[in-house]
């Protein structure tokens, strides 16, 4: 049955979970903000992962496990978004697991000349170590670049330990011939610095955001060792087609958020993977203004999508939005509960009159909104 591809806009709203204690919340916000967290090395057939831990677990719910991109660590491309006021407020209700590729801390030592880096299949297999190191049940998985093709590979031959996927700027193909004849051409002429800024960022970054790129080129020649930094990213360039598909083995059986910048190096393919996933699993945001790195440029806008996406889960907290018209409910923790992932997040907001027509059914001339059947939603920020 062919499924329609419907939009809706996100809009951020203050605060996340209206009606608590100002000067309390506050005080957590701050808390979490000093938060360096619990650093801990885990060692695996393939070497040792450096992980960072914020929290602690919180009953049953999953880990929230991060993976992050190429010239990258988990500070550098996450800290922007899991420090952002309205995230604090999402992520204090879990435990935070902040993976760092072999050899991509901050500090971390020069591999030895003749080194064997992990294959990026060997970077999925160390993941069950982790969470038998902190004994996780389950996790939901935030990756970008690398670490979302990481992370989705892991749910494919892990289903029964991840909950849902938030996935930015994946690409689930091998590299092609004409790929690697041009990434070899780029090489000749370009810095390796040079070159990985390209896959991180949009030209419209590189062209117009001379701070924003000399701070992560910076970190790149400074902050890590740039040795290390080839060596992860000839693992990716090395990496085998996902195989992902619609139906059958090839399917990823837990919820998934597609997040792409606008005009991001990336685009075309996180839109051809959205075209492989079970359209009733997946949501599709494309950010305008986005950049190559949105959890670093709209954290907020991010964080709301994120939101939303937790709520689908079952994972919500007892607070209704105030955007929704329903009454408040008291304040509390976070609960599991038997909803609709689809009509959680399709029911998130609307914005005008183009956002009614498009993705949800209006219920009665006074303009109340009834979820349309489950699909693929491609969410315009």
């Amino acid at each position: 049955m062919a499924t329609e591809l419907q939009e809706i806009q996100i809009t951020e709203a203050k605060p996340l979970l209206p009606g608590q204690d100002p000067a309390k919340d506050a005080a957590i916000a701050a808390a979490i903000l000093l938060d360096q967290g619990q650093e801990y090395d885990v060692e695996t057939p393939y070497g040792t992962l450096h992980v960072t831990i914020h929290g602690s677990p919180k009953g049953n719910r999953p880990a929230i496990l991060t993976y992050h991109d190429i010239g990258l660590n988990h500070k550098t491309c996450f800290n922007s978004l899991f420090k952002f006021e309205d995230m604090l407020e999402i992520t204090k209700n879990f435990v935070v697991c902040h993976i760092d590729a072999p050899g991509q801390q901050e500090g971390a030592a020069s591999f030895p000349p003749g080194y064997q880096y992990p294959s990026m299949e060997q970077l999925c297999e160390m993941l069950p170590c982790v969470l038998q190191y902190f004994n996780f049940r389950t996790i939901i998985g935030v990756g970008v670049g690398a670490g979302a093709y990481i992370l989705a590979k892991f749910a494919r031959y892990s289903p029964d330990l991840v909950e849902g996927l938030v996935l930015l700027n994946i690409d689930p193909n091998a590299k092609g011939w004409m790929d690697w004849a041009a990434s070899k051409i780029t090489g000749l002429t370009s810095s390796l610095s040079d070159v990985i800024l390209g896959h991180l960022f949009s030209q419209e970054d590189i062209s117009n955001n001379s701070e924003l790129i000399n701070t992560y080129r910076q970190h790149m020649t400074e902050g890590i060792t740039l040795t290390n930094v080839e060596l992860y990213w000839n693992s990716y360039n090395s990496r085998r087609d996902l195989e992902i598909d619609r139906v059958g083995a090839g399917t990823l059986k837990c919820p998934v958020m597609l997040v792409v910048g606008d005009q991001a190096p990336h685009e075309d393919s996180v839109v051809e993977c959205n075209a492989k996933l079970d359209p009733t699993q997946t949501s599709f945001l494309k950010m305008a203004d986005a950049g190559g790195q949105p959890q670093i440029s709209q954290p907020g806008k991010l964080t709301e999508a994120f939101k939303y996406f937790v709520q689908g889960m079952g994972y919500i907290p007892h607070v209704i939005d105030r955007r929704l018209s329903v009454g408040a409910v008291p304040s509390a923790g976070m609960t599991r509960l038997s909803r609709s992932r689809t009509t959680s997040l399709s029911g998130a907001s609307v914005d005008g009159s183009r956002s009614r027509s498009r993705t949800l059914s209006q219920g009665s001339d006074a303009g109340q909104l009834t979820a349309s059947p489950s699909h693929t939603m491609e969410v315009s920020c």
